[in-house]
């Protein structure tokens, strides 16, 4: 009976090996699997933001070479181009709180998009 009885704990503490060791592993691949998704989204992001950036630079750049075009000055052109993004600017420290509030609701809802998605992934 002892006998048995140390047979099935010996099984036991075997067992227990195996699962930690499989947990283990489980574990190693989710954190790979979720790094490895956080790396993408952050490269994906920046390489977005740096065209977003140099088509607005362009732009400006254009707009600013239009206005001069029109009113026969680069100063006047450019001056008015730098007149709008000041424009801006003081609209958005004037509204600094629905910005905000804005973006955040923006970024809560992207977040929450693709958490649903993955969730519709993981049940397929």
């Amino acid at each position: 009976m002892q006998e048995n009885n140390q047979k099935s704990i010996e099984d036991i503490i075997s067992d227990a090996k195996i699962y930690l060791e499989t947990r283990i592993e489980y574990t190693r691949l989710y954190v790979v699997g979720k790094v490895s998704t956080l790396v993408a989204d952050l490269i994906t992001n920046a390489v977005v933001i740096i065209c977003f950036v140099l088509a607005f630079l362009f732009g400006s750049v254009t707009l600013a070479m239009f206005l001069s075009d029109i009113f026969h000055s680069f100063t006047a052109g450019f001056g008015c181009v730098a007149l709008l993004y000041l424009l801006i600017a003081i609209g958005i420290t004037v509204g600094k709180k629905s910005f905000e509030k804005l973006i955040a609701n923006m970024a809560v809802r992207k977040y929450f998009d693709k958490l649903a998605d993955k969730e519709e992934n993981e049940k397929v």
